[in-house]
């Protein structure tokens, strides 16, 4: 459920107002890049993904059947912590899992099993035994695998190439430069080619439209608003 305006334990000088954004942000919560649907106090430039703004006080998830995760303001303990979905630091709202350990970065914990536009459905798996097409490797974190199984893409690489320079992203936005993405998102392009060099050219094409058309939806779930509109908007900069 989603409300237009919103008080906030974590900001309690300001009430939140929902908003949406074709250009990324820096939530204020989690830590984590975020693009589309949010709450946003505009007066002290502060945001939260929908996800981090109304949290859930304890959820469940498929790939962990024998855990509870409850709502955490910050990291349990005095030692580094990392998400179990995408291998990155938990260093703001996560939700924990007490009796294992776990943690997930709250996008993460509600990333969609199924991603589907009506072309392309791609399945969240906790581990996928073929190669990911960023990275080349196995394994490693939760991946989202096309139903032909031709395509699989780390949730980790994708939170690499968004993560690794966030600085830059936010930074970037906040000086009215939304272009700033594009230096994050396009690079798979080679990526993909690469990938399938020993295919002929025109399959290499092929291969990398489908996949980059894969990737749009994967980047808009790890941004925390899984939906068609924000697709379009990460398949602009692709295409540019």
């Amino acid at each position: 459920m989603k409300y237009n305006e919103i008080p906030h334990f974590s900001h309690p000088q300001h009430k939140l107002k929902f908003e949406y954004t074709e250009t990324p942000f820096k939530c204020d919560g989690c830590k984590e890049v975020g693009i589309g649907s949010h709450y946003k106090c505009s007066i002290c430039d502060y945001d939260l993904h929908t996800h981090c703004a109304i949290p859930s006080p304890s959820i469940t998830h498929p790939f962990y059947t024998k855990c509870s995760f409850e709502f955490l303001p910050r990291p349990p303990g005095n030692v580094p912590r990392y998400c179990n979905a995408c291998e990155k630091d938990v260093t703001g709202f996560v939700y924990h899992c007490n009796s294992c350990g776990f943690d997930l970065h709250p996008c993460c914990a509600k990333l969609p099993m199924v991603l589907n536009d009506g072309e392309v459905e791609l399945y969240l798996y906790r581990k996928v035994g073929a190669s990911c097409h960023r990275c080349g490797r196995k394994g490693r974190s939760w991946s989202y695998r096309s139903k032909c199984k031709k395509y699989n893409l780390h949730v980790a690489c994708v939170k690499e190439m968004l993560v690794e320079s966030w600085q830059e992203i936010y930074f970037g936005a906040r000086n009215g430069n939304t272009r700033k993405l594009e230096t994050r998102i396009p690079s798979l392009r080679g990526t993909l080619q690469n990938y399938h060099q020993k295919k002929s050219k025109g399959k290499v094409q092929k291969c990398s439209e489908m996949a980059a058309l894969a990737l749009q939806f994967v980047i808009s779930a790890v941004l925390g608003d899984p939906t068609t509109l924000i697709a379009g908007v990460v398949g602009s900069l692709l295409s540019k």
